[in-house]
């Protein structure tokens, strides 16, 4: 029996789909990966599923916490501007900041990239970014997958979403025992993070400047540069702070939703939060996107972080000993406000002007 080679048969390739260059990129990116080993986390990708070995990393009777997070408009700025090298450090922050804050250390991570037309180039430096947060957050980047989906994305185009696992021993977890007259401290963001960014947009779009035009609220650098600074994570000091004694009751992370979203998620019933906008040292960018937008003082505070990506919720005799404790961890906190008596109407309440 012979059968006929088939000479006009369509190809993967042809759909669009090119998996020689999503192996190239897996060969390229292996390194970056391996800079990111833990203990716990030694192999290699390319597997089916990624290792990680609780005992080696020295966890008792582990709680495992997880989170998954993507970065939101903000990549279509690094799309449109061939600035791909921050946006996975982006990826990585938003979803371990939101291990961090319920007491548990990020232990892995995995990335989702999803693409119309593979570039192995870009996603290097997508990976790259992504292996830096690791490194930053003290994580294990132990496997991902990259779809290169025609059709469903245009050319160029690319979404991120990321996916982190943490521990803490049992009877750690965050939120603990949050009571009236607790201390409110806020760590300084590097800048608007990854919220918020349909907005900026907006306002960049209604101000006429080019992504490549001069900043106006940061000196030396373009629009584009600016705003694509990567969100800070604050695993590493969090941690040390949180071992370092006691007196944390909270934390938060100020993602989308502000203020008034995120604050209550830490408060039980009859428990309400003053903030004092006075004491907050507000980012240019915020001023600017204030200005350039119309944007109102509410509108900013349930929207962005303006200038507090992290609040330490502390027991006010502690309070003291907790700042001094983020200090020697390289923070700068400041004190922002404290929990109230809550009986009805608006969780946070505020004092004082935001300095826009």
């Amino acid at each position: 029996m012979t059968t006929e080679k088939q000479t006009n048969g369509l190809t993967y390739a042809q759909a669009g789909v090119d998996i020689d260059a999503g192996n190239a990129m897996v060969d390229q990116i292996k390194p970056l990966v391996r800079s990111t080993r833990r203990p716990g986390a030694d192999a290699e990708i390319g597997g089916f599923g990624g290792l990680f070995d609780l005992r080696a990393a020295g966890f008792k009777d582990p709680i495992l916490v997880a989170a998954n997070d993507g970065v939101g408009t903000k990549v279509k700025i690094a799309i449109d501007t061939g600035l791909h090298d921050t946006i996975g450090i982006d990826l990585v922050a938003m979803c371990v900041n939101d291990i961090i804050v319920q007491g548990a250390e990020p232990l892995f991570f995995l990335d989702y990239f999803a693409t119309g037309k593979l570039s192995p180039e870009v996603g290097v430096h997508i990976v790259r970014g992504i292996a830096e947060g690791c490194l930053q957050a003290g994580c294990a980047l132990i496997g991902g997958e990259t779809a290169e989906m025609p059709g469903l994305y245009a050319k160029g185009d690319y979404d991120l979403a990321g996916f982190a696992v943490g521990a803490a021993e049992r009877g750690t977890l965050l939120p603990g025992d949050v009571r009236v007259g607790d201390v409110l401290i806020g760590l300084p963001s590097s800048g608007v993070h990854s919220n918020g960014f349909s907005l900026v947009r907006r306002i960049v779009e209604q101000s006429g400047l080019a992504w490549d035009a001069p900043a106006p609220f940061a000196q030396g650098r373009s629009l584009a540069q600016a705003l694509l600074e990567p969100t800070r994570i604050y695993v590493k000091a969090l941690l040390e702070v949180l071992k370092g004694g006691d007196g944390i009751n909270a934390l938060c992370h100020i993602t989308g939703g502000g203020f008034p979203d995120n604050i209550p998620r830490v408060l039980p019933d009859g428990v309400g939060v003053r903030l004092d906008l006075d004491a907050i040292a507000v980012p240019p960018v915020f001023g600017w996107l204030a200005r350039a937008g119309g944007v109102a003082e509410a509108e900013m505070l349930r929207t962005f972080n303006c200038g507090v990506g992290m609040i330490v919720v502390a027991a006010a005799d502690r309070a003291e000993a907790v700042m001094e404790r983020l200090r020697k961890a390289g923070e700068a906190p400041v004190r922002i406000g404290e929990t109230v008596a809550h009986a009805g109407g608006e969780r946070v309440g505020t004092v004082g002007r935001l300095a826009l």
